[in-house]
């Protein structure tokens, strides 16, 4: 989920008029959308496995930390069973804890909520989000299992819905929980400074009201991010195709 949050803007407004991006933005919970392929991990014999997780997953369910490779936001993951409807996982970066979610199972088994804690940025993000069931696991298999499709956000604390943006010529800034960048419309790799997956972005103006930004890591595209506002200037849409998981997610902000 790519929901971000602001400092206070530090330059005057007057040097940035004229552009529909410029100010403090905040998303409209109701209004995320998300489509592609769903989430699939299952937890059987023992085992937790997410084969939809790129790379895939497969640890230990024993409520360890235990290491794994090829994620740019956590080398350690934690499965740990609560209940036979509930689920906690936590991850580590480079022995930091970086967030946990626990999932949580409906009386039908069709409904999954998760609650989490996010501790990427410079402030803890709280929230939820509840899934819908597309298929079930094996047989066998702890409850939770199977394949879901994300449904709704719950309540997400502001550090994790509030973005900034500001323009200035061809500059491109955001500002957000600590992680910001500063670009240029030119084509070239810009670094996320503060993101722990060191992500890179490239940017392109389509119009005053359309920005397409391109997010890379470790020389591969990782989404491909449209910034849309309204005519009037007081709201604006993102959209976020996640190439690597095939999933396609959008929220609409107002501005503040």
């Amino acid at each position: 989920m790519k929901i971000l949050v602001t400092a206070a803007l530090l330059l005057p407004a007057v040097a940035f008029a004229g552009s529909s991006f410029d100010g403090t933005w905040k998303a409209r919970l109701d209004s995320v959308k998300m489509t592609g392929k769903p989430d699939v991990w299952q937890i059987a014999d023992g085992d937790y496995s997410c084969s939809s997780c790129v790379p895939a997953v497969k640890v230990k369910a024993d409520g360890a930390m235990h290491k794994v490779a090829g994620h740019p936001y956590y080398d350690e993951l934690a499965v740990r069973v609560i209940s036979p409807t509930s689920v906690e996982i936590s991850q580590k970066q480079a022995g930091k804890v970086m967030g946990s979610v626990t999932y949580m199972l409906s009386t039908d088994g069709n409904t999954l909520t998760g609650k989490f804690t996010d501790h990427s940025g410079a402030k803890t993000v709280t929230g939820s989000f509840t899934e819908t069931r597309v298929a079930a696991a094996s047989a066998g298999s702890h409850a939770t299992s199977g394949s879901w499709q994300q449904s709704a956000m719950g309540d997400i604390s502001d550090a994790g819905r509030t973005v900034a943006y500001e323009a200035s010529g061809d500059h491109f800034r955001m500002h957000a929980n600590g992680q910001s960048y500063d670009a240029r419309f030119d084509g070239k790799e810009y670094p996320i400074v503060g993101d722990p997956g060191h992500t890179r972005v490239t940017l392109k103006k389509l119009d005053d009201n359309t920005v397409e930004e391109t997010d890379h890591r470790l020389g591969k595209v990782t989404d491909e991010i449209r910034l849309a506002t309204s005519a009037d200037g007081k709201s604006m849409t993102i959209t976020d195709k996640d190439v690597l998981h095939e999933q396609t997610s959008s929220v609409t902000f107002d501005k503040q």
